[in-house]
């Protein structure tokens, strides 16, 4: 099996690990941070390569097409993390484009890619998406809504990058009478 193939089998088996996980709802946000320096082993930022974007991308479509998922791809720290997404799902969240396109050397190699596959593409600053997976420690956090749980999954590693999942719930806020099921009559 090829370094390729072996990436698109790990993806594919932590994707279908995390839909038996988490109940999406339609039109979510699923924010993915990725660094394909970081899965080749090397340090992030340094060896980005297209080709693997590329695997990851078919992947990443498929399991946002079955899940009904707006996929926003983290760009690295020289675009500040700015995020490319489908116009569509901008406007849907009210979020302002910025003016940017990510390239391989300031963007990084998965959210350029995704950039030139994405039907309308625009960049914007900030979302807060309903869940995400950070594949080599690019640091999703700041783009999850709050409060933010880990998804377990058998998958550690895609390639040689650390891999973490995370979905969101809302807010328990209240105190010791506070009631967070609805009772039944």
């Amino acid at each position: 099996m090829s370094d390729l193939q072996q990436i698109q089998s790990q993806l594919s088996q932590l994707l279908d690990e995390i839909e038996q996980q988490v109940q999406f709802q339609q039109n979510q946000l699923f924010v993915i941070g990725c660094s394909t320096s970081e899965i080749a082993g090397s340090k992030i930022g340094t060896s980005g390569a297209m080709e693997v974007a590329e695997v990851l991308y078919r992947e990443f479509a498929y399991f946002a097409k079955r899940n009904e998922l707006y996929l926003v791809f983290q760009g690295c720290e020289h675009i500040n993390r700015a995020l490319t997404m489908e116009y569509d799902a901008a406007l849907k969240y009210g979020l302002e484009p910025v003016t940017v396109i990510p390239v391989k050397h300031a963007g990084g190699s998965m959210s350029a890619y995704a950039y030139t596959q994405l039907e309308n593409p625009v960049v914007v600053e900030h979302v807060r998406a309903h869940a995400g997976i950070d594949i080599g420690q690019t640091i999703i956090g700041m783009h999850l809504k709050e409060v933010a749980i880990p998804v377990r999954t058998s998958i550690r590693k895609i390639g040689e990058a650390v891999v973490t999942i995370a979905k969101t719930r809302p807010k328990l806020i209240g105190g010791e009478r506070a009631i967070y099921v609805r009772p039944t009559e």
